[in-house]
């Protein structure tokens, strides 16, 4: 189920409860100042945003819409997003996805050994 981002807030208030905003800022490893600005309606960053998640024990793909393959022995799959403008040459980007994907099948080996398969 997708939750709208608007919902990060009211989150962020049931959880932090009548405890202060610093004591919850602490828990959440974010500034007190940056928590009360997101508990009010602004958007974090994204590295704010993962700790808040992380924090409220919220998947964060429930917010962007993601829906995650659950099929997969190896519930976390590599995903590599480059920006739209080149700040690399194709056959850099190219190989970088290679790799990726080899780790990938690398990690699914390793845990398939493991399970016994």
């Amino acid at each position: 189920m997708t939750l709208p981002i608007e919902e990060l807030g009211r989150l962020i208030a049931r959880k932090r409860g009548a405890r202060g905003i610093r004591a919850a800022a602490a828990e959440a490893d974010v500034s007190p100042a940056t928590l009360s600005r997101v508990e009010n309606g602004n958007l974090p960053d994204l590295a704010t945003f993962a700790k808040i998640c992380r924090w409220l024990d919220v998947d964060p793909a429930r917010f962007l819409g993601v829906q995650r393959d659950t099929s997969s022995a190896v519930p976390d799959r590599a995903v590599a997003h480059f920006r739209k403008k080149p700040t690399v040459s194709k056959e850099t980007a190219t190989s970088l996805g290679a790799l990726i994907l080899a780790a990938q099948r690398a990690r699914q080996a390793r845990a398939d050994l493991e399970r016994g398969e």
